[in-house]
């Protein structure tokens, strides 16, 4: 069974009040709101302009600040000291307090835990023996003397039990019974129906002065109030419910028109600022500043750059020949005043001279031969 939607609702007729209200509450709240929104919008591209070009800048450079300052410090102590660190500890336990607790368990507790063991179970078999053959019987023929002392007692017992019942109901329960029914009873349904009297005549004193009370207070404050909400308060409220109705509608509708003019304003400008500002620029920075910049970097900064180029090159060169001559100027004082340099003794290898040469079959080798 499927669902049918409910029917639209028709709207509630207006009445003239309702229109009298609505087109100069509208004009005038239009007037209210149009600066109010070109303020809010004003304040919304400032916002966006601030948060773009500064606040998003400056976040991403405390957030860098704050990484540099305080996340990669911790980095690098975490990764190059601590860990490192941690590692060495934990070899240095495993060397020092593992491994020799190992070792004490496997060698020392083991076998001792074993012959612990052994021996436990030596004791437990005794005492298991103990407890068959000498706890057991003796246990068994005491149990046996216990159940004949407690059948004697028990036995007593029921007849002491017998006879104090039959004292007890005789002297106090028949008696007590007896009592009951002929004294306390009619006694008690005396004064019950007392009572029931005595309730019934305050319930009905208490019916007349509350109904007394009832009319008494209905006609000095229910039917005054129920008037003066009737014909006074729900007319006032419903008119101000209409006027508040009215009055959110009115600001709605205002706030939208005051939006849909603030952004035609706002693309006036945009359109102003353009057309006086951004297109002559524009202009001037595409006809006028980059021929002139062409110009300028074809006819004098090139040839000015490969001037320094060839100025430079030739000052490398430069400078290279009088490294070059100091060089030779040093070494040939060095000769002056301590001669030719000594030139290393040659070594002697154990390498064949002339034609006989190594080979890998042969014996005349550096290592084999005599």
């Amino acid at each position: 069974m499927e669902l049918q939607p409910p029917p639209p609702r028709s709207p509630q007729p207006e009445g003239c009040l309702t229109v009298a209200i609505r087109i100069p509450l509208r004009i005038v709240v239009l007037v209210l709101v149009v600066p109010v929104r070109m303020a809010w919008d004003a304040l919304v591209v400032a916002g966006r302009f601030l948060r773009d070009t500064v606040f998003r800048p400056l976040g991403r450079a405390l957030l860098w600040a704050g990484k540099a300052l305080f996340v990669w410090p911790f980095v690098g102590l975490w990764r190059y000291v601590l860990v490192p660190v941690g590692k060495a500890l934990a070899w240095l336990c495993t060397v020092l307090v593992v491994v020799p607790a190992v070792w004490f368990h496997r060698h020392v507790l083991t076998p001792v835990g074993h012959a612990v063991a052994w021996l436990a179970r030596g004791v437990g078999a005794g005492l298991g023996w103990v407890y068959a053959r000498v706890l057991l019987p003796v246990g068994r023929a005491v149990a046996w003397l216990l159940r004949g002392i407690g059948a004697v007692l028990a036995a007593v017992g029921i007849g002491v039990y017998t006879a104090v019942a039959w004292l007890v109901r005789y002297l106090l329960v028949v008696p007590a019974r007896w009592l009951y029914d002929w004294v306390l009873a009619p006694v008690g349904r005396a004064v019950a129906w007392g009572v029931r009297g005595l309730g019934r005549l305050l319930g009905v004193i208490a019916t007349g002065i509350g109904v007394a009370l009832y009319w008494i207070l209905r006609v000095l404050f229910v039917l005054p109030a129920l008037a003066l909400w009737r014909w006074i308060l729900a007319p006032v409220g419903r008119f101000l419910a209409v006027v508040a109705r009215e009055v959110g509608d009115a600001l709605g509708h205002a706030w939208r028109i005051a939006g849909r003019i603030s952004r035609a304003v706002g693309r006036a400008l945009g359109t102003l600022f353009r057309w006086i500002f951004v297109e002559p620029v524009r202009w001037v920075y595409r006809t006028v500043l980059t021929p002139v910049g062409h110009v300028v970097r074809d006819a004098v900064l090139r040839p000015v750059a490969e001037g320094a180029r060839v100025v430079g090159r030739a000052v490398r060169e430069a400078l290279a020949g009088a490294r070059e001559t100091v060089r030779q100027a040093r070494a040939d004082f060095r000769r002056m005043l301590f001669g030719e340099p000594r030139r290393p003794a040659p070594v002697d290898r154990r390498e064949p001279q002339g034609p006989a040469t190594r080979t890998l079959g042969g014996s005349r080798t550096a290592l084999t031969k005599d």
